[in-house]
């Protein structure tokens, strides 16, 4: 009788482990498809390889299309994750209730520039609106030189770089220059698109590498880039400017400055999770932060599939916050308040 019990025993016991293996392989080996961000490209690409390695049989592809499309296909049922920087409007939030925004991890966004001879620079939001807008279009302009006392400026153009393709760094970049200047948060706004003034000699770039090749070929340039570039934007030899934050300080976007930015918001982080990061309070907060977003619909194809995005969503928020992945791509964690909120958000994924 012994031995029979045992023998069931080791039975049931089988018998519980195949059926979490199979409830396993129902939702990793169903394939999912990413797009969006190319801010966000670069942690996806060290997220997949070893998400899968940890789950055998899942299926992933990731591609950089920027944030435009991964919001527009992922409101459309084309792909599974949007990948964003941009959390949806209020507008396209209400029009679509059943999409969800959900931040990933927190990234920050430089101004880099192709200045021959100059290694320090500084800025602010208004001299930035001014250059996009065409009203200060000369380096040494004296807005600039204010910024800047005893730097050697060149009396030269400014040539200002723009993304063509729908981004979300576009997205906080027009944020933050609309929060320093009212006439451009009057007229151009902000959004993943907008209608660029027109300036003379700027230049459009596809992408953040787009951005960086194009900055790099063109001196007296400027950009706005993410910070997950960084490495391609030292091999390009190009500067990267401190902006003036909230406070009055000039900072440059390092892992404290970030840092100082998100937790200063994080209690105030909505269940919805859209928030804007641009000016967060600090002494030491750098003044373009943001949350990096899945932009997920809760009604996915079939259980499977939703059980699969869930559990990818889940990791990435957890093991993949971890800094051996976050550190190369220069973002940072997300607060353990907003990873809780994350995963409520994550629940709705049906």
């Amino acid at each position: 009788m012994t031995n029979l019990l045992r023998a069931g025993a080791v039975a049931l016991a089988f018998t519980a482990a195949a059926g979490v293996v199979q409830a396993q392989a129902d939702t990793t080996s169903v394939p999912l498809v990413e797009t969006g961000s190319s801010l966000l490209y670069p942690l996806f690409n060290l997220w997949v390889p070893a998400y899968t390695a940890s789950h055998p049989g899942a299926d992933i592809t990731t591609t950089s299309t920027g944030s435009g499309a991964g919001i527009a296909q992922s409101l459309k049922g084309l792909v599974n994750i949007g990948a964003s920087d941009a959390y949806l409007s209020n507008a396209m939030a209400s029009a679509h209730p059943n999409m969800l925004s959900i931040p990933l991890a927190i990234s920050s966004q430089a101004i880099n520039y192709n200045l021959p001879g100059i290694t320090n620079l500084k800025l602010s939001g208004p001299i930035l609106a001014g250059i996009y807008s065409g009203k200060i279009t000369m380096w040494n302009d004296p807005a600039i030189a204010a910024a800047n006392p005893g730097v050697a400026l060149p009396d030269h153009v400014i040539i200002p770089v723009h993304r063509l393709d729908g981004s979300g760094d576009t997205f906080i970049f027009t944020q933050y220059l609309s929060a320093s200047d009212t006439t451009w948060g009057s007229t151009v706004r902000f959004g993943t698109s907008v209608s660029w003034p027109a300036v003379s000699g700027g230049i459009g770039a596809n992408g953040n590498q787009g951005m960086v090749s194009a900055a790099a070929a063109n001196p007296y340039s400027i950009a706005y880039i993410g910070v997950s570039f960084a490495n391609q934007v030292a091999k390009a030899g190009l500067g990267q400017a401190e902006l003036l934050n909230k406070a009055g300080n000039y900072v440059l976007p390092t892992a404290e400055t970030i840092s100082a930015a998100a937790e200063s918001v994080a209690n105030t982080t909505p269940a919805d999770e859209r928030i804007s990061m641009i000016f967060a309070p600090g002494a030491q907060a750098y003044p373009i932060v943001n949350y990096e977003y899945a932009i997920i619909n809760t009604n996915q194809p079939s259980a499977a599939v939703a059980g699969a995005v869930r559990d990818f969503l889940t990791w990435a928020i957890t093991e993949g916050n971890s800094m051996s992945f976050l550190k190369q791509v220069h973002f940072m964690p997300l607060p353990p308040a907003v990873i809780e909120l994350s995963k409520a958000q994550i629940k709705k994924i049906k």
